[in-house]
């Protein structure tokens, strides 16, 4: 029985076991009569989450008379890191009425897991129960708010949560410095680098990693070349995390060379840092050397990750290469990566944008989950290879399945309506989308539907739905239908917009000339001179076009 006990508890400590391993432990726990201690079932449940069977982790909670903090942590944990959010604060609410109180690590949970869903109003009542418990000074729960508030966008009340501690710990600053980087100007970020480094904090590679994360402009290439010599000086350069960082960092503000010369020092570049220097590529539209680096890293034996195999399709897709997209579809296959929507979704736009739709089709017939993406990604692929009727089905079945159809998507049908000039099912697609769908119209879908309306000819239609817009129209707006105008020769309405369009740019020649094309058409030269004096009088001049030879 000791022997027994004293090897159960080790192999518990173990960080990770496998599903089977887990389920033999459990067995060994009942068999010992000691399933109903919290500890053991706390354990138990820990490994049943490290392996995804949220169900075995579930059933043995259910069944723990004795439910510690502990347990309770280890379920609404899983829940989130699955992405069960619903589930998460379910149980989370379950424990508050069960009598166990919530402590910093149950509140850190849910604080994330409201991030993640970016729930910032669920991220205040997470708040509000952190300062009703006392836990509002704890480092764990203030670390997660200034975390989550940041990523949300609310970096003022961030800085005030991070503000209304006396001694923050390193966790803390490192929290606030990454914090900056998601909505601030990156300069504040590193003026409280300096302040900490001032008060006697010494940084680590996660402070390094948070200063890093909002540098992506190209004027800061010395700043970079500071941060990189700092990080060299603390030793860090090894460090796994900073590494990737500074290549990321010299990739995303276009210095190449200096990503390369980062990513070649390293001795044994894993995937964290093969990723970095390919996506940097990518962001910087670089795409050819992105794929021929992604190969380079399948032939060192690295394994990408969903997120890096979506990029380089991208890539694919912005280059129209379809054989680079085939070969990646290869090893999706060969690897077990076709289930995973991001790149299922991923799939079917390079196929679509390389041309080859029945491709993309046949991936989305075998997807075994679908989402709102990849239904947007059908209908916009479908229609920019002219399949229009083809999408209407793919967004009438996307309704049918309970989907429901958002900016995205709305977007995607309208442009298809206006690239065909399906002008009545652009108007009922427009109608639906407000009335049966609850989605505002953006500017994207004005643009949309005053091209639709204005290149079948109905100008007065698009102008009056210009005039009915909940929001200010831009100049995308108007310069759609001012070129549905010229298109027409409708100097009528040419000349409102062009009005209007100056109102709004007066600095821009070019609606002006547009006009004047519009009265030269019709040889209305009065006209053509009254519009080209207006540019004179003004002090604008037309930029002359010049001959590439």
């Amino acid at each position: 029985m000791g022997f027994q006990l004293s090897s159960l508890l080790h192999e518990l400590t173990q960080s990770r076991q496998t599903l089977s391993v887990a389920k033999q432990l459990h067995a060994l726990i009942v068999r010992l009569n000691l399933s109903s201690d919290p500890f053991f079932a706390t354990k138990i449940t820990r490994l049943y989450s490290i392996n995804h069977d949220l169900h075995s982790a579930r059933k043995l909670f259910d069944e723990t008379p004795d439910r510690s903090v502990y347990l309770w942590n280890s379920l609404i944990r899983a829940y989130a890191q699955e992405h069960k959010f619903k589930d998460a604060f379910y149980l989370f609410t379950h424990m508050r009425c069960s009598g166990t109180p919530p402590d910093n690590y149950t509140y850190a949970c849910i604080i994330r897991a409201c991030t993640e869903r970016t729930d910032s109003f669920g991220l205040r009542i997470a708040h509000g129960g952190v300062i009703v418990s006392g836990l509002e000074f704890d480092s764990v729960t203030s670390s997660a708010l200034v975390s989550g508030y940041s990523k949300l966008g609310l970096v003022d009340i961030a800085q005030t949560v991070f503000d209304g501690i006396c001694e923050p710990d390193l966790v803390l600053w490192n929290s606030m410095i990454a914090g900056y980087g998601y909505g601030r100007p990156w300069c504040e970020s590193l003026k409280l680098f300096s302040k900490m480094r001032k008060m006697g904090k010494d940084p680590d590679g996660y402070t390094f990693v948070g200063l890093i994360s909002g540098v992506n402009d190209p004027r800061l290439l010395g700043v970079c070349r500071g941060i990189h010599c700092l990080c060299l000086k603390n030793g860090l350069d090894s460090n796994s995390h900073v590494a990737s960082s500074i290549v990321s960092m010299y990739s995303r503000c276009n210095c190449l060379d200096s990503a390369y010369k980062t990513f070649s020092g390293l001795p044994h570049p894993d995937i964290v840092q093969w990723s970095s220097l390919i996506t940097g590529l990518s962001q910087t539209g670089n795409s050819e050397e992105a794929l021929f680096l992604f190969r380079e890293m399948i032939l060192e034996g690295e394994r990408p990750d969903p997120a890096l195999i979506a990029s380089v399709l991208g890539d694919s897709s912005k280059l129209a290469m379809v054989e680079p997209g085939r070969q990646i579809h290869s090893f999706v296959f060969r690897h077990g990566f076709g289930s995973d929507v991001k790149v299922a979704s991923s799939l079917i736009d390079m196929y679509t944008k390389c041309g080859a739709p029945k491709l993309g089709v046949r991936v989305f017939e075998i997807m075994h989950e679908r989402n709102v993406v990849t239904y947007n990604s059908i209908i916009s692929g479908l229609g920019s290879n002219g399949l229009i009727s083809e999408a209407f089905l793919v967004f009438q079945e996307m309704v049918e399945k309970g989907f429901k159809p958002g900016v995205s998507t709305f977007s995607a049908l309208l442009s298809n309506c206006s690239h065909g000039g399906l002008v009545r099912e652009g108007r009922e697609i427009f109608r639906r989308m407000e009335e049966d769908f609850g989605v505002t119209p953006r500017i994207e879908h004005y643009v949309y539907m005053v091209k639709l309306l204005g290149l079948a000819g109905e100008l007065q239609e698009a102008y009056d739905l210009i005039k009915k817009m909940k929001v200010p129209p831009d100049s995308g707006v108007l310069g759609a239908l001012l070129s549905c105008c010229v298109v027409h020769g409708d100097s009528k309405f040419g000349r409102i917009v062009a009005d209007m369009l100056s109102e709004i740019d007066p600095n821009k020649t070019a609606y002006r000339v547009m006009l004047s094309n519009i009265y030269a058409a019709y040889e209305k030269w009065d006209e053509v001179k009254k519009v080209r004096d207006e540019i004179f009088v003004s002090g604008l001049r037309k930029t002359p076009g010049i001959s590439c030879i």
